[in-house]
């Protein structure tokens, strides 16, 4: 009997993976043209095929520019687009592209472009290509750089786009292995482009998909670290509800919110960290916390908390200060710095306004 990674994706198997966007009236399909998003225009079409009605399928690729083979793959892409009477459309990501942190700002563009068109087709779902060895390298990347329980969580199933509850990212194929989209394809004899830059030691996946063989050679394979993934998202839920159940314990001070001192310090760590962190992001301006800064103010006050008579403590962190002043603990709105307040100042008197 063979083993089911030798096994091409079923019909059933993609009914199932797309089951929970049947009703939806039109999907966009995001496809570059390499293996896995071919795989999944194709799974789709199979899957829309076998159907009475719906929904409308919209494949579109983002042609970055950044390799001269892109524009042709984008072509080939229609082509089979067309083939499987799925409805194509290119996007190019045009203007200068960055000389540092490119596939940072192709990803972004990317998501923007992909967000546009979902927009414009009246889509309320993007459907990308992910896989379970994308799950096991996201967690790999996220290890590598000390991420904490939350992003070790990996990628879920479905993600709001740029924060618009409306507008989803659908990975339909995160838990479906790269080797089962590869034999899919090659059992339905449909050819995919082959993008170099997937294998460039330049960048950080590519190195870490090398690491990939060795680490399941030590039983560390996809699998586990999506087992693993699973297992954070599980603690993570846990940990946020009791957060949660916390913060129905602030109260409104000020611009910000406050907590008594004594219930905060009782709160296991990492619960007051994230509380913290929630506080912060709600009083301030600044955009989101970063983990370390946030660990050490975490540090910084728990140490004061410590203290017998603890003194009177404040600190600024992403636009919100943070003060102790028992019996309670504070967060609000930072004030605006000087150097913000002198450039207002300027601006009013005109003095950015001429054109150069």
């Amino acid at each position: 009997m063979r083993d089911s990674a030798d096994l091409p994706i079923s019909i059933a198997e993609a009914a199932a993976l797309f089951a929970d966007v049947a009703e939806e009236a039109v999907l966009i399909l995001a496809v570059s043209g390499g293996p896995d998003s071919t795989a999944l225009m194709w799974l789709a079409s199979r899957w829309r095929a076998a159907r009475k009605r719906g929904p409308k399928l919209i494949a579109v690729t983002v042609d970055h520019g950044l390799r001269k083979e892109s524009t042709s793959e984008a072509r080939a892409v229609q082509r089979l687009a067309r083939k499987l009477k799925i409805e194509h459309r290119t996007l190019r990501w045009t203007g200068r592209k960055p000389k540092t942190g490119i596939q940072q700002a192709a990803r972004a563009a990317r998501y923007r472009l992909l967000g546009d068109a979902a927009r414009r087709a009246g889509a309320r779902h993007i459907l990308t290509a992910h896989t379970l060895d994308d799950q096991a390298e996201t967690v790999l990347f996220r290890l590598a750089r000390g991420s904490g329980v939350t992003g070790l969580r990996g990628m879920v199933r479905r993600t709001p786009l740029g924060g618009i509850a409306s507008l989803c990212v659908l990975r339909p194929l995160l838990t479906i292995p790269k080797s089962r989209l590869l034999v899919t394809l090659a059992a339905a004899k449909i050819p995919f482009a082959d993008d170099p830059s997937n294998r460039d030691p330049h960048f950080t996946r590519p190195r870490m998909r090398e690491l990939m063989p060795r680490l399941a050679a030590e039983g560390l394979d996809a699998r586990g670290l999506a087992r693993f993934a699973h297992r954070m998202a599980r603690a993570d839920q846990a940990i946020e509800r009791a957060v949660d159940e916390a913060a129905a314990r602030l109260s409104p001070a000020g611009n910000g919110v406050a907590v008594s001192s004594s219930v905060y310090v009782d709160l296991p760590a990492e619960v007051s960290l994230r509380l913290l962190g929630r506080a912060i992001d709600r009083a301030g301006d600044e955009g989101p916390v970063e983990l370390g800064k946030l660990e050490a103010l975490h540090a910084a006050l728990a140490t004061a908390l410590a203290e017998s008579r603890p003194a009177r403590f404040r600190r600024t962190l992403a636009g919100a200060v943070v003060t102790l002043s028992p019996p309670a603990l504070t967060v609000e709105r930072a004030p605006p710095r000087r150097t913000a307040q002198k450039s207002r100042k300027s601006t009013r008197k005109g003095v950015f306004t001429k054109s150069r």
